[in-house]
C-alpha cells in the first residue's frame, strides 16, 4: 500500500511538471484546474476527472491552481477531508473554498500575471469573482490537460433513448410549447440549456452516459417559437429516437454548436451565468447577441412534478422501502463480520431485486462510528470498519427506478445495549427537527430559506447546528440534487410549489465521535386549511422507512411529535406489508408499534 502511495505522489508531481511546462510555452503564470465537465453538473463521465487525474482529489468540489513554484487545492468543507486524505500535502497546500478565499490567495502570488482557463469549465459568474478582485484571467482556446493526459478515457457515446408517455406524464411538444411561452414573456428568442437533465426532461429523452444520472450529455437551444435545436454526437442518435424527437427538434452535431450560436446575431438570449459554462456568453456575445441572464427555463416546470410522475415517485418508493426494511430486518440480526462495504453492498443486492430499478442515484454513504460524523463519507478498502455493536451506523442511499429517484437516510444502533444518553439526546433533537418540517402547513410563496430554520431550533438549544442544508429538490428518474428550490439558509428566494419533491434531512456531527442524518423525500401536496383566504401547502412523505426507536428520547417529543411517528410508522406499516413475506411483516409491525408501547425483545 505504502509503495502505490508512494507511485502515486511521483506520478502527480511528473503532472504537475508537464502543467508547467505548457505553462511556460504559453506565457502563463498560473492555470486553473476545476472539478467540473462541460455541463458545470455534479457528476461527470471519467473523460472530464482533470482534477482527480491531476491530483488525486475525487471530491465534487474542488478547483486546483498551479503556479511556477506553488500549487493549492480549495474545496468546501464537506469534502476537506477527503481531500486532505487524497492529495499529497507536501505538493498541494489545501484550503477552504470561496470565491474570495482563492482569488486572495492568487492575488498574493500572481500580481500581473497570467491566470489560464477553460472558458468550458467556468460559469461568467464564478469567472467574475476572480475577475473583479483584478486577477488577468485568459481563456484557453483548448484545455491544457487534455493534451498532456495520454489516457484520457473517450467521450461516452451510449444512445439516448425514448422516454414513453406513460412515464413521463406529458409529452415533448406539450412542453416544449410551454416553455416557448416563458420565453416569449421574456422577450428572449431562445435560451441554452446545457443542463443535461433539461434536455432529458423537455425531450422525453434518457441516457446513460455517465453513472447515477441517466441522461445523454449534449447540448441544445430552445426557440421562442417552440423548435429546439438538439447538439449530440451523431452515434448517440439512433433513428429511433429521432423518430421519436419528431421534425421540430433539429439534430446536430456537437461540432456544429458554435455557428448555430453565431445566428443568433440581434437576438435576446437566455443563458443562466450561474450555471452555465461562460463560453456560451463569450460566443453569444461576440456573435452579436444580447445576453439575458436568465434561470434555465427548464428547471421550474422540470421541478413541478406532473399527476403521472408523482404516481410513479409514490410507487418506487415503495420499492424503495421494502428493500429497505429488508435490509433493515437483516442488520438486525447481522453477524459480527459485517462491515460498512458489506452493509452497502447488501443493500444494493436488496434493491436489484426490484424490477423497475436501475442503479443507485448517488454514491452510497455507509458509516460507523466516528466515520458518521464526515457527512460525504464514502468507505473503500483502506477505510472500511466492522460493524460495531457500541457504535451507531449511518446509511445515506438513494436508487434509480424506471419512474423516479430516492434518496434517505437512517441512524441505527447495531447492539442490544442501550445507546449512549448523549447520541440519544442528539438523535432525537435531529428527529424533532426533521419532524418541524415535515409537519408543516404552509402559506403558498414560502421559500427555502424561510423554514431551514425550523429543523435546526433544537439543535440551537444546545448549541449546535450542521453545516449542510436541510433539503434540496430531486428529480423522477433524473438528478438525486435537482433545482432550482431547496431548503436552506441561502437557498434561491423561489417559492415551495406544489408538485415539488424535496428532501427533509437535518443531521448533527459530532467531529472523531458520529454522526446522525434523519432523511426522508416528501412531495408538496395541497393544504386545505380553514381559513380558505388563501392556498396552503403542505409536505407528503414519501420514503417508507422506520426510525430507530431504540435511540428516540421520549421525555423530548410533545404529544404532537409523538403522533406524528406513530402515524407515519403506521402508514409504513399498512403500506409495504402486502409487499413482505410473515417473517418480514413480523419484523415491521415491531419496528413501527406505537412509542408509548412497552419494548418487544428483538
Amino acid at each position: 500500500m505504502l509503495v502505490s502511495l508512494e507511485n502515486d505522489l511521483a506520478l502527480s508531481s511528473d503532472r504537475v511538471a508537464a502543467v508547467r511546462e505548457f505553462m511556460r510555452q504559453h506565457q502563463l503564470a498560473g492555470l486553473m484546474v476545476p472539478r467540473s465537465d462541460e455541463h458545470l453538473a455534479e457528476y461527470a463521465p471519467p473523460s472530464a476527472s482533470r482534477l482527480e487525474w491531476l491530483t488525486g482529489f475525487t471530491g465534487n468540489v474542488g478547483v486546483a491552481f498551479v503556479l511556477e513554484h506553488e500549487t493549492a487545492i480549495f474545496t468546501s468543507g464537506l469534502w476537506i477531508d477527503q481531500l486532505k486524505q487524497e492529495t499529497d500535502g507536501k505538493l498541494w497546500e489545501r484550503h477552504l473554498f470561496t470565491p474570495t478565499s482563492a482569488a486572495q490567495w492568487l492575488l498574493e502570488r500572481l500580481v500581473d500575471g497570467r491566470l489560464g482557463y477553460d472558458p468550458w469549465l467556468i460559469s461568467e459568474q464564478a469567472l467574475n469573482a476572480y475577475i473583479k478582485h483584478g486577477l488577468n484571467c485568459v481563456a484557453l482556446p483548448a484545455n491544457p490537460i487534455d493534451r498532456i493526459w495520454k489516457e484520457r478515457p473517450g467521450f461516452p457515446l451510449h444512445p439516448a433513448l425514448p422516454y414513453p408517455i406513460e412515464l413521463a406524464g406529458e409529452t415533448s411538444i406539450s412542453k416544449r410549447r410551454r416553455v416557448a411561452e416563458t420565453l416569449r414573456d421574456a422577450g428572449l428568442s431562445a435560451a441554452v440549456l446545457a443542463d443535461p437533465a433539461s434536455i432529458a426532461w423537455l425531450l422525453n429523452i434518457r441516457g446513460s452516459d455517465i453513472p447515477y444520472l441517466p441522461v445523454a450529455l449534449g447540448f441544445a437551444l430552445v426557440h421562442c417559437d417552440a423548435r429546439v435545436d438538439l447538439f449530440m454526437a451523431t452515434d448517440k442518435l439512433p433513428q429511433e429516437t429521432r423518430h421519436w424527437l419528431g421534425p421540430e427538434v433539429d439534430c446536430k452535431p456537437r461540432e456544429q454548436l458554435q455557428q448555430s450560436l453565431s445566428l443568433l446575431s440581434g437576438k435576446r438570449v437566455g443563458v443562466d451565468t450561474a450555471r452555465h459554462a461562460s463560453w456560451f456568453s463569450d460566443t453569444l456575445r461576440k456573435a452579436g447577441a444580447t445576453v439575458v441572464e436568465a434561470i434555465d427555463p427548464c428547471h421550474l416546470p422540470k421541478a413541478r412534478k406532473n399527476d403521472v410522475e408523482q404516481k410513479l415517485a409514490r410507487a418506487c418508493h415503495i420499492d424503495d422501502g421494502v428493500a429497505l426494511c429488508r435490509f433493515l430486518q437483516w442488520f438486525e440480526t447481522s453477524p459480527a463480520s459485517e462491515t460498512e462495504m458489506s452493509c452497502s453492498a447488501k443493500l444494493e443486492s436488496l434493491r436489484q431485486e426490484m424490477a423497475a430499478y436501475k442503479g443507485p442515484s448517488f454514491p452510497a454513504i455507509s458509516s460507523v462510528g466516528h466515520h458518521s460524523a464526515s457527512v460525504l463519507y464514502c468507505p473503500d478498502e483502506t477505510s472500511n470498519r466492522p460493524i460495531c455493536e457500541d457504535e451507531i451506523y449511518l446509511f445515506d442511499t438513494g436508487g434509480q427506478f424506471l419512474g423516479g429517484t430516492t434518496d434517505s437516510a437512517r441512524a441505527v444502533w447495531p447492539g442490544p445495549s442501550q445507546p449512549p444518553l448523549k447520541l440519544r439526546d442528539r438523535y432525537t433533537r435531529v428527529l424533532k427537527g426533521h419532524i418541524a418540517v415535515a409537519s408543516l402547513v404552509f402559506p403558498a410563496g414560502i421559500c427555502g430559506h424561510h423554514i431551514d430554520s425550523l429543523s435546526r431550533v433544537a439543535l440551537w438549544q444546545v448549541g449546535l447546528d450542521f453545516d449542510q442544508d436541510t433539503g434540496h429538490g430531486v428529480g423522477s428518474y433524473l438528478s438525486v440534487h435537482e433545482g432550482p428550490v431547496r431548503i436552506g439558509r441561502n437557498a434561491r428566494p423561489l417559492p415551495i410549489e406544489e408538485g415539488m419533491i424535496l428532501s427533509i434531512e437535518p443531521g448533527c456531527y459530532e467531529v472523531g465521535q458520529f454522526g446522525v442524518r434523519l432523511e426522508n423525500l416528501a412531495v408538496v401536496v395541497q393544504a386545505p386549511h380553514a381559513s380558505q383566504k388563501r392556498p396552503f401547502l403542505r409536505f407528503d412523505v414519501l420514503t417508507l422507512v422506520p426510525f430507530d426507536r431504540s435511540l428516540i428520547e421520549l421525555e423530548q417529543l410533545t404529544a404532537q411529535e409523538r403522533r406524528w411517528i406513530d402515524d407515519y410508522h403506521e402508514k409504513i406499516r399498512q403500506t409495504l406489508s402486502p409487499s413482505l413475506d410473515p417473517s418480514e411483516q413480523e419484523w415491521l409491525s415491531r419496528a413501527c408499534r406505537p412509542l408509548l408501547d412497552p419494548p418487544v425483545e428483538r
